[in-house]
């Protein structure tokens, strides 16, 4: 257990998230994901309900919504259909994501300063998301932000993603930091799900994208409205 505002004797290294931690990235997922539907003859979805289906992946993420569109359509496909509808629109998610990446997105307040904090307390830094790394680390250089971390790892970096505790322990061994002495900082049940099964102290913002369910009611060790309130 941890306490806050932090007592950075205690840890060594902290494993930040990405979107609805660092970067309010709701606006990019609807220009991506509704160009991909046009693309696709499908209805658009509003963004409300994309934030309830980010946080497990991209790939996690195209099939919420696709069978959302579908429904709205009143479609009903066939598995195979089905399968064919999503290698169809991966590559045209992937193409309008990648061209409007960070355009339609915003830094939270306080983020540089809680990281430049950590940095000063002598912490270790890593990022780890589940959005494509091909997606995190252009998006983390056009914010300013890439520089602040030793190591950036995204949902197709290791075997799995989070809220499996494997791309914790990745993350751990390569920032050098046993688990109980690595910080995790995200905003859903996913990162603190990937931190109870690793190891790791977790501490979560109160915004962000927790599938639309109260932030405060996960088992965490603390919440904080801005990262700037980690050491103050």
């Amino acid at each position: 257990m941890i306490s806050l505002p932090l007592d950075c004797t205690a840890l060594d290294a902290a494993i930040i998230d990405l979107d609805g931690t660092m970067v309010d990235t709701m606006g990019d997922f609807a220009q991506a994901l509704n160009h991909m539907l046009d693309d696709l003859a499908l209805p658009h979805i509003a963004a409300p309900a994309i934030a309830h289906m980010v946080g497990k992946g991209s790939e996690h993420l195209l099939h919420l919504v696709l069978n959302h569109a579908l429904a709205q359509a009143g479609k009903a496909l066939s598995a195979i259909e089905i399968e064919a509808l999503h290698a169809r629109a991966w590559p045209r998610y992937q193409q309008h994501y990648l061209r409007i990446n960070g355009q339609f997105a915003s830094v939270y307040a306080g983020v540089p300063e809680g990281l430049q904090a950590l940095r000063s307390a002598g912490l270790r830094l890593a990022c780890l998301t589940n959005k494509p790394l091909s997606f995190a680390l252009p998006l983390l250089r056009a914010k300013g932000l890439d520089g602040f971390f030793e190591h950036i790892f995204g949902g197709d970096s290791f075997e799995k993603k989070k809220p499996d505790p494997l791309p914790l322990r990745k993350t751990c061994a390569a920032l050098g930091s046993t688990p109980a002495r690595t910080l995790m900082v995200g905003d859903s049940s996913n990162d603190a799900q990937a931190a109870r099964a690793a190891g790791c102290p977790v501490v979560l913002t109160t915004y962000g994208y927790n599938h639309g369910q109260p932030v405060r009611a996960v088992d965490a060790d603390g919440w904080v409205d801005s990262l700037a309130d980690l050491l103050s």
